[in-house]
């Protein structure tokens, strides 16, 4: 493997509809395990709006592809002389060569190009099962593995990201199963495969190699390998093969690795499953606090700081959007108020004034909630982050779900600690937090809830419990930060952090968009009010 030469690729394109065009392609030559010589990136003109939500995705526009693009013919050109004829390895293989690239190579009448590759994602599938981040999305394994952070959704930025998962993560457990050859990986890859753990049905979630104590899942599986559908039956003759190999030796290991187990971390941070004692699970478990503590306080962080631009956006921007919001109802009751008059007569009419009055109090009430909501939302200071990341280590020793799924008064007070822990995250109570983490049994005391033993057991069913809890929770936290820096309150805190006087004309455009519309809806709420003085013969308004 370690001569071999290869290619890593990517493409960001208009979307999944056909036909798709390519905007981006990125590529990495690779040696062995390792890049070699600079990366390939080219963005690519082919004079084609870009649907709004794959331009949300990457970022490109069909102006920017106009100025910074190139003619694809020229791109794929260049690509060739990049690439060669080395295999090419993508992490989405299918969609990139066969739905986007050798389509588009057709249409422009070019030479498909690169050696027979494999697709990384199903590699590091089977490399990974059962995947400790949860999936094999790529962006939540760069997370979990604390791999560098590129461009993500750029066609570069992924190929980089993969480039660093194989050197990273894949090589120290394909070396350790022998995969030590290009030939050898590729047939791994490529090899009839399906997840330990059960996807669908009843026993989803439960790992196969249970069947070898539960009669019931292996009556499944032979249901399963007997079944009309063949994608079906011809997995189920996959699972009863590997159940077959497994020697009465390798069974409490292969328990241990895929259902209630046990699972060690090597020293580069890569989870290999094999059977170590009870105490390496709590280590492990305790990684997995630490790790979970950190991505809590960093989304805290960056949430908080998204939360505080945006009462301050608010506090400058209430009256104009009151006035806004105020007008929008005048216009909507006043044409209830005209469609009912002219329906059903006046004194249906009339109820109209109630449900606007009601409504009008209902829009202040949700003002003066959110304007005390915002009122408590300030940015951290450093040492203010500082405290909290240090508060999550120590409440996140905390996290035990199902617990007490057995005892609903227990289960109650469990419930309610986190819930107050959650709630002093939200509102940034730096003083709650603390009372919790320094003595929670105190505090659930002080609040009357049942005392419960938070310490972790000594079952390793349990404690497999608590590990697999504890992975689920750091991917849940893993995509709401995905999608915190996703969001436009987001890229706004980071243009904002760089150019604090971006504010004021971020401000003054929406107070320019906002004013727009309140004067449209005054010239709407004008007509309508003209049009119900004539029917009524009152030029009194009737609402607003």
């Amino acid at each position: 493997m370690q001569q071999a030469d290869w290619i890593i690729l990517d493409s960001e394109t208009t979307g999944f509809v056909a036909p798709i065009y390519a905007v981006e392609v990125g590529a990495q030559q690779m040696r062995g395990w390792e890049a070699s010589g600079p990366p390939f990136r080219k963005l690519l003109n082919q004079n084609q709006d870009i649907p709004p939500e794959a331009s949300r995705v990457h970022g490109y526009t069909r102006e920017i592809l106009e100025r910074d693009g190139e003619p694809a013919s020229q791109v794929y050109a260049e690509l060739r002389r990049y690439a060669g004829s080395l295999p090419i390895v993508a992490y989405n293989l299918d969609y990139d060569m066969e739905k986007v690239l050798k389509p588009e190579w057709q249409r422009l009448g070019i030479t498909p190009m690169g050696g027979g590759g494999f697709c990384a994602l199903r590699l590091a599938q089977r490399l990974l099962d059962p995947v400790p981040a949860g999936n094999c999305k790529l962006q939540t394994l760069r997370q979990y593995y604390r791999l560098p952070e590129h461009g993500a959704h750029t066609a570069l930025g992924d190929v980089e990201t993969v480039a660093d998962l194989f050197a990273k993560v894949l090589r120290p457990i394909a070396e350790q199963r022998g995969l030590d050859t290009w030939a050898s990986l590729k047939s791994y890859a490529e090899d009839e495969w399906y997840p330990s753990r059960i996807a669908f049905g009843k026993f989803k979630d439960r790992s196969i190699y249970d069947a070898r104590r539960n009669t019931e899942l292996r009556q499944w599986l032979e249901w399963l390998a007997n079944s009309s559908n063949a994608r079906s039956a011809s997995m189920g003759r996959w699972y009863l093969r590997q159940l077959a190999l497994v020697k009465p030796s390798q069974e409490a290991e292969l328990f241990v690795a895929t259902g209630g187990s046990e699972t060690q971390t090597n020293a580069t941070g890569i989870i290999l499953y094999v059977h170590p004692g009870l105490q390496r699970l709590r280590d492990l478990i305790a990684a997995s606090r630490a790790r979970l503590a950190d991505l809590e306080a960093t989304y805290t962080s960056e949430r908080n700081h998204v939360l505080a631009l945006e009462a301050r956006i608010f506090q400058r921007l209430r009256m104009h959007f009151e006035e806004r919001d105020r007008l929008r109802l005048v216009v909507r009751y006043r044409q209830v108020f005209l469609d009912t008059l002219l329906a059903e007569g006046e004194e249906e009419a009339a109820k109209t004034r109630d449900d606007y009055e009601q409504a009008e109090a209902r829009t202040r009430e949700e003002y003066e909630a959110t304007e005390a909501a915002m009122g408590s939302k300030h940015r951290l200071s450093a040492d203010e982050e500082s405290e909290l990341k240090r508060l999550w280590r120590e409440l996140v020793k905390l996290f035990h779900p199902d617990r007490f799924a057995d005892d609903p008064e227990k289960q109650a007070a469990y419930t309610n600690l986190t819930g107050a822990i959650n709630a002093a995250k939200d509102s940034g109570d730096l003083e709650t937090l603390r009372q919790i983490a320094n003595d929670p049994a105190g505090y659930m005391l002080r609040q009357g809830w049942a005392a419960i033993d938070l310490n972790d057991t000594d079952e390793l069913e349990q404690l497999q419990k608590l590990l697999n809890s504890l992975e689920a929770e750091i991917l849940s936290v893993i995509e709401a930060t995905d999608a915190l820096k996703e969001s436009d309150s987001y890229e706004l805190s980071q243009v904002v952090e760089k150019d604090p006087e971006i504010l004021d004309r971020v401000i003054g455009q929406q107070i320019e968009g906002i004013n727009e519309e309140v004067a449209k809806l005054k010239a709407e709420a004008a007509r309508l009010q003209r049009e119900i003085a004539e029917l009524s013969g009152d030029d009194a308004p009737v609402i607003g």
